[in-house]
């Protein structure tokens, strides 16, 4: 079944970004939008001239699990061309080369994460947001992205986290039927979900909840897309971006049968076993954001 999982997960991923080549790729460098303030925002930087900060100093930075090269990009972007970027990813290289061809000292690789990546140097900085949870190991994918940090390095990932127990039984449900359909068949039913998440932010509506422990449900004002979307139903719509590439990100949620999540405490773990100090940690509602240095 692992091995099934495995290759059920590659191919989800390679339809994806070989049939969305520019999913989100156009809002991920938009100053100011949605996906380009979460990014920055999770990883504890108020601004983009923060998060240029940060980059500032790295002379190597792996993108790892670059998937279209959206996030390489947003690096080059906010980066000196004698900085070095790297980006690795095992569906879709092809396709980050293409998008990002032409762009000043930058390489994309074609690696697993829990392969040999001896072969491409140490970075100063390895990001990898979005990708842990795709493999079959999260935690031993970790620990070999740390073996390539150099001396006093950072690494920064994003993990899916647990979530409010009816979202997580509503989320599997779904995600046990199409994970079994081909790209066309899974891609129409996400096309049934974007649609009522679309027709959700439309309405012009917010409610005040209470706490409800049972449902992991936090007490608060919702706008009644985020309150479905928090605890009950992934139904993602960012009314920037196509309905075609609303329902790629929907897709890209319930398609893939490798799709952990976890709990802060496993993260933490994560670093404390590989010797790496955290120095920004960070849950939403999504997922664990963790930046950590090694000791």
């Amino acid at each position: 079944m692992k091995n099934q999982n495995i290759s059920q997960t590659y191919q989800s991923f390679k339809d994806k970004w070989h049939l969305n080549r520019d999913l989100a790729f156009a809002e991920t460098l938009r100053e100011g939008s949605d996906i380009q303030k979460w990014i920055t925002s999770r990883n504890g930087f108020n601004s983009i001239d923060d998060f240029q900060g940060w980059l500032g100093n790295r002379e190597r930075i792996l993108d790892a699990g670059c998937g279209n090269g959206r996030v390489t990009a947003l690096l080059r972007m906010n980066t000196e061309p004698t900085q070095e970027i790297v980006g690795i990813d095992l569906t879709a290289a092809s396709v980050a080369k293409e998008n990002l061809s032409g762009s000043p000292n930058l390489k994309i690789y074609e690696k697993d994460l829990l392969g040999d990546l001896s072969g491409i140097g140490k970075f100063d900085l390895i990001y990898c947001q979005e990708v842990l949870h795709h493999t079959a190991d999260p935690a031993e994918a970790f620990s070999n992205l740390v073996e390539l940090l150099s001396p006093e390095g950072e690494i920064a990932i994003y993990v899916y986290k647990k979530k409010a127990p009816i979202r997580e039984h509503a989320d599997d449900f779904v995600r046990d039927i199409i994970s079994e359909y081909e790209y066309e068949k899974a891609f129409d039913e996400m096309k049934k979900i974007t649609e009522l998440g679309r027709a959700l932010s439309e309405l012009d509506v917010t409610i005040e909840v209470p706490e409800i422990e049972l449902l992991g449900i936090e007490g608060g004002k919702y706008h009644i897309q985020r309150l479905i979307y928090h605890f009950f139903l992934k139904c993602f719509w960012n009314p920037n971006m196509s309905f075609e590439s609303n329902a790629a990100i929907n897709y890209d949620w319930y398609h893939p049968q490798l799709c952990t999540r976890h709990t802060p405490d496993e993260v933490k773990l994560w670093f404390e076993k590989n010797a790496i100090e955290i120095s920004h940690f960070h849950v939403d509602h999504y997922g664990i954001t963790a930046r950590g240095l090694r000791e």
